[in-house]
Parts: structure tokens; C-alpha cells; sequence
């Protein structure tokens, strides 16, 4: 099979998938198959940057926001997190976050990575004024109702313990 019909079917399948899992919240795959062929589509694309276009699956992470909820621009982009399934891709992350950085040695603190919903919660004057999905990373669905009835996140904090550029 061609490379350029090989990188169509990767975006016609991972789009099938991203609509599965963002809007019709019925994933049919698990994570790892899906990361599996997003990373086979995104070592084509750097095989062969002229068949890259802006509207693959590779250029943009998430889905748009539904309908029902209204949109809210991030301040800063949410960007999605890097996957490492061995070895090799680990010391990969390493040499480019050392390089990056221009030190000789980093520490790290990791932990699993669990499936679930990122939101960007904002205060003002230390009081909770909006939550966020990430929804495509640049714009998110305000589920801010929703999460005023989780517990865990509180309604108010103390801002002077919160940097200005946060508030």
C-alpha cells in the first residue's frame, strides 16, 4: 500500500475514532490501540511532510465543543500528554526534555496515566469563576455548572498563595 493511501485510512480511522470517543463518548478501541495507529500516522507524516495537511488528525488534539455548551477560549493552549510504551521512547523523552532544557540530568516524578476529563478552572480574586474541557486544546465547552458540584474542587482560595499571572 502507498503511503499516501496509507496515511488516508490512518485519518479516516483515527477521525472515526476521535468521534467516537469526543462526541459520542463510545470508544470502541482502547487507548493504546488508538495511540498505536496516531503514531504510525505521525511517523508517515514525517516520512513524508508534503502528504502532512493541515486538517490531519496529528495537527490538532480533542474534538470541537457540542452544541449545548458554550464555548470558552483558553488562555493558554491544553496540550495533551505524551504516551511512552518502552524503553527506547522513554530515553527518547529524556534526551529531548535534557536538550530542551541544557542541563546534563533531569528528575522526574511519574505516575500511571489514567483515562479521564482535563478542565482548566478559573478563579478571580481567589473565588471559582469558570471551568473548561479541553475540548481541541484552544477552545473548550464551559461545564461550569457542572463542576461547582464536585467536591474536590474547592469554590474559593486563598489567592495571595496564587501567582497574579493565574488570577
Amino acid at each position: 500500500m502507498s503511503a499516501a493511501k496509507r496515511i488516508k485510512t490512518l485519518r479516516e480511522t483515527l477521525e472515526r475514532h476521535n468521534r467516537l470517543y469526543y462526541v459520542e463518548d463510545a470508544p470502541e478501541i482502547t487507548d493504546a490501540e488508538y495511540d498505536k495507529l496516531f503514531g504510525e500516522l505521525q511517523a508517515l507524516e514525517a516520512e513524508h511532510p508534503g502528504l502532512r495537511t493541515p486538517d490531519s488528525p496529528t495537527q490538532r488534539v480533542g474534538g470541537a465543543p457540542l452544541p449545548q455548551f458554550s464555548e470558552v477560549q483558553h488562555r493558554t493552549p491544553m496540550l495533551s500528554i505524551g504516551n511512552a510504551f518502552d524503553e527506547e521512547e522513554v530515553r527518547a523523552f529524556d534526551k529531548r526534555i535534557r536538550q530542551a532544557l541544557g542541563v546534563a540530568e533531569v528528575e522526574y516524578a511519574a505516575e500511571p496515566k489514567f483515562d479521564g476529563l482535563a478542565v482548566s478552572l478559573v478563579y478571580r480574586d481567589g473565588v471559582f469563576a469558570q471551568g473548561a474541557t479541553r475540548g481541541d486544546g484552544t477552545t473548550g465547552e464551559d461545564v461550569t455548572p457542572n463542576l461547582r458540584t464536585v467536591n474536590s474542587i474547592p469554590l474559593k482560595i486563598l489567592a495571595k498563595l496564587i501567582s497574579p499571572d493565574f488570577l
